[in-house]
């Protein structure tokens, strides 16, 4: 069996964060989302894997390389324009050959793998099985509506009277009848192949389409709060280790991870956190749910619940919290307002000054 992950598109919805970098690639807990994509394939035996890649190809290349260090042999495949899911597993055609694989949204994460999942397609054969996800606004996801048996009978985009409360989330195992499917439908409206309904033809052709229920932790990580959220999901199963330095009079309190070469000094952190490798935390308060990558500096600054990307600086700021900082973004105190709370979403290479 192979993989195809889909690391295209654009991201708008993290804007500015992907104007300059690819949304896959922002870490959760100081690791790539991508990254535990492609664990949770490894783990589930399937190592050959195709990336669907755009406009930011050469980031992703740099980051996953062939997929060695992560255990998989990747190819990568590039789609000029995100034309939809369809249409990425159209051009992944001579990659996926004539075998059963799962395409896998790199920016989906889900808690648990999918071992259970690649067994029950296995041993029941359809030509295709979805997972799904129980949502409280099915009216902003596709949804299936399913038989007594789990077998799928219709899917509809954004239904405006969804049948049921059952999303279709980021995982999709195939057979090679899907080929035939995406060969016989045509672009939506909004000019894409869309997945749904090439699923759909499979169904009004005869084609059995099973369905699984994720009842544990999904998330599309396509928004800030999201992703944050995820971030805060992921820390609290954090390992604490302190294997840079903190002086004495600083307090680590909690599941906190102080990576090799970072150091802490005259500070508080509250975990869940994760101090990146290289960073200095001076006279700083670093709360739960807080992810601080490599190479930034915290000084005389307060922050929680946030996301700092590598070579961030902030510098007399706070309190923060509920943030995406970028890469190389750089903050620091403004004497012209008053003291307020602070909430950013910073893209990289930016300098903001703030209130002190």
């Amino acid at each position: 069996m192979k993989a195809l992950v889909l690391a295209g598109g654009i991201g708008s919805r993290l804007f500015p964060i992907t104007h300059t970098g690819a949304k896959q690639l922002i870490p959760v807990a100081n690791k790539p989302v991508l990254f535990y994509v492609i664990e949770t394939l490894v783990d589930a035996g399937v190592t050959d894997i195709g990336i669907v890649v755009g406009g930011t190809q050469a980031q992703v290349r740099e980051a996953v390389g062939d997929g060695s260090a992560l255990g998989a042999r990747v190819t990568y495949i590039y789609q000029e324009e995100p034309l939809g899911l369809a249409h990425a597993v159209l051009i992944a055609r001579d990659f996926l050959g004539d075998e059963d694989f799962v395409m896998y949204l790199g920016d989906n994460f889900i808690v648990g793998g999918i071992d259970a999942l690649l067994r029950k397609f296995h041993a029941e054969g359809p030509a295709a099985e979805i997972l799904l996800t129980r949502v409280d606004n099915p009216t902003d996801f596709g949804v299936a509506e399913l038989d007594a048996g789990g077998q799928v009978v219709r899917l509809e985009e954004k239904p405006k009277n969804p049948a049921s409360h059952l999303a279709v989330i980021g995982v999709y195992l195939f057979t090679p009848a899907v080929h035939e499917a995406i060969d016989a439908i045509k672009p939506s409206p909004r000019g894409e192949l869309e997945i749904v309904e090439a699923i759909q033809w499979l169904v009004n052709n005869g084609y059995p389409v099973g369905s699984a229920t994720v009842d544990g932790y999904w998330k599309d990580t396509g928004t800030v709060t999201d992703m944050l959220e995820v971030n805060r999901s992921v820390l609290e199963t954090l390992e604490p280790c302190t294997d840079g330095k903190v002086d004495e009079e600083s307090e680590i309190i909690g599941r906190v991870r102080i990576e090799r070469g970072a150091v802490v000094s005259q500070s508080r952190i509250v975990g869940p956190a994760v101090i990146g490798a290289g960073t200095v935390v001076r006279s700083s308060y670093i709360g739960p749910s807080t992810s601080i990558a490599e190479d930034c500096v915290i000084d005389t600054s307060q922050i929680e619940f946030s996301i700092v990307l590598n070579g961030a600086a902030i510098e007399g700021v706070g309190p923060i919290e509920g943030s995406l900082i970028g890469r190389e973004a750089h903050l620091t105190r403004s004497c012209l307002t008053p003291r307020a709370s602070h909430r950013f979403l910073i893209g990289d290479h930016c300098k903001v000054q703030v209130a002190p």
